[in-house]
């Protein structure tokens, strides 16, 4: 009887993938998830939370995975009497929704009313801002939009000097 003997063909070795052809493949499947992700974002299912800033009500942001869009935070803060004081790298927009304050700006005042727009300046060392509410007991809200990638890119500074007086109250 004859023996047969099997030879296997050695399987071509697959090729790493190389960045490029990695990105790609990352930026097809970020397309794919906005189409199917959330395109709005209903004010009535998002909870205001206190934090050591302000009474915040985040409609975006890094960690909610199941948006359009994951590369901005944004979010509406009600100033009642005044916010906590923080420092950051600046660079963001804070749009008035209604009421009307001021917001210290490394030590300097400046007034703004509903419709203005706030623009924190990029510094090198960040900038000091604490907002207040000129009528208290009046509504006096912003909406901030942060594009999360310029944070990275400067360094994700976030310093708080002062809490909000409520934060830690229940």
């Amino acid at each position: 009887m004859a023996e047969r003997e099997l030879t296997r063909q050695k399987e071509a070795e697959a090729k790493p993938k190389g960045h490029y052809e990695t990105i790609l493949e990352e930026w097809a499947l970020q397309r794919e998830k906005a189409k199917k992700n959330m395109v709005v974002i209903r004010n009535k299912e998002v909870p205001w939370q206190q934090n050591q800033q302000a009474l915040v009500k985040f409609f975006l942001f890094p960690t909610i995975e199941d948006t359009a869009n994951r590369d901005w935070m944004v979010f509406v803060q009600d100033i009642r009497n005044h916010s906590g004081r923080h420092r950051h790298q600046g660079g963001l927009a804070l749009f008035v929704l209604e009421g009307k304050g001021w917001t210290v700006v490394d030590g300097e005042r400046f007034d703004w009313e509903e419709g203005d727009l706030i623009l924190l300046p990029v510094k090198p060392n960040g900038v000091v801002h604490q907002h207040y509410n000129a009528e208290q007991g009046k509504p006096c809200k912003w909406l901030a939009l942060i594009y999360t990638h310029f944070m990275g890119c400067t360094g994700f500074q976030m310093e708080q000097e002062e809490k909000h007086p409520e934060y830690g109250h229940a």
